[in-house]
């Protein structure tokens, strides 16, 4: 079946399996992403360069819009839901009141025109430093994704709206979150013992460690979903903080929609019918940050 223009339907030619490796949503999925950004995206009567980036442009600010965002991506506040966190991570190594995983992630960029010293991280690329908290499921809870790549992770989450949710006991007492030596250990924030002591100190480094793998995991399915998140993005960086948002808010609506992972094949980053899959809105949408590569045009 074609539509006006000529371009084929993908989503009537195309099986969910195929879709879910072209586009990382099945059928369902990507009608329920249209259907979220439709009055925020006008779809070209036909795809060129500039219409590409367009609509590209819009979709990225539709899905990084404040009202979006938190409808995806939130920190529970409510007893009940912090209590199931805490026993999903329970389950996994016994270590208690765990409500999430933190930690930093890099995406490397090309050197921006501004202030580009700032950008270049402790293993020497360019990059913007991403915070980001998993629950157990490795759904995202919270994600920052603004500071250039030398920005320490301390000084990421000094300044971040999770720590004013803990410090200002949003969150109730006893709910922790876990992270790295390389952030300050809080009441809220367990860290690990650098040399712990043989019996408990050493129990709880073990079971610090293997709970907070989880989000070692969550960054390595997030990364392996949307590819553009491992490449260099050739975009100003404000425009790749809303692409990595728009990202994280595609793997939760994934998470939520129980769409798994694509099988990975070796030509996933192949976009074979780029001219004739062009024109409808829900490709338009998808090539945002997916198998359709938008940063072949840079702004």
């Amino acid at each position: 079946m074609a539509n006006r223009g000529g371009r084929r339907d993908v989503l009537q030619t195309l099986d969910d399996r195929e879709l879910l490796r072209r586009y990382r949503l099945d059928r369902a999925g990507i009608m329920f992403v249209v259907d979220l950004l439709r009055d925020a995206i006008t779809s070209p009567t036909r795809l060129s360069q500039s219409s590409v980036s367009r609509v590209i442009s819009q979709t990225l600010t539709a899905l990084s819009q404040p009202n979006i965002v938190t409808q995806f991506v939130s920190l529970p506040l409510d007893a009940r839901t912090l209590h199931t966190h805490k026993r999903a991570f329970m389950d996994i190594a016994g270590f208690p009141g765990v409500v999430g995983v933190i930690d930093g992630t890099h995406v490397r960029i090309i050197a921006p025109s501004e202030d580009e010293a700032v950008f270049v991280n402790r293993k020497n690329f360019h990059s913007i430093n991403v915070q980001i908290v998993f629950n157990a499921a490795c759904k995202i809870l919270d994600i920052v994704a603004k500071w250039p790549g030398s920005t320490h992770d301390a000084r990421m989450l000094s300044e971040s709206g999770i720590r004013q949710l803990f410090e200002r006991r949003y969150v109730p007492a006893n709910c922790h979150l876990l992270g790295d030596s390389g952030y300050p250990c809080k009441p809220w924030l367990l860290t690990p013992y650098l040399q712990p002591r043989q019996g408990p100190q050493l129990n709880y480094k073990r079971a610090h460690k293997t709970t907070r793998a989880v989000v070692e995991r969550g960054i390595g399915q997030l990364k392996r979903r949307f590819h553009v998140l491992h490449g260099e993005v050739r975009l100003r960086p404000e425009k790749v903080s809303k692409v990595i948002i728009a990202c994280a808010i595609l793997h939760n609506i994934c998470k939520v929609r129980q769409i798994a992972e694509p099988l990975e094949d070796g030509d996933e980053d192949e976009d074979e019918d780029n001219d004739e899959d062009g024109g409808m809105l829900t490709e338009q949408v998808l090539r945002m940050g997916m198998v359709f590569d938008p940063l072949g045009y840079p702004e």
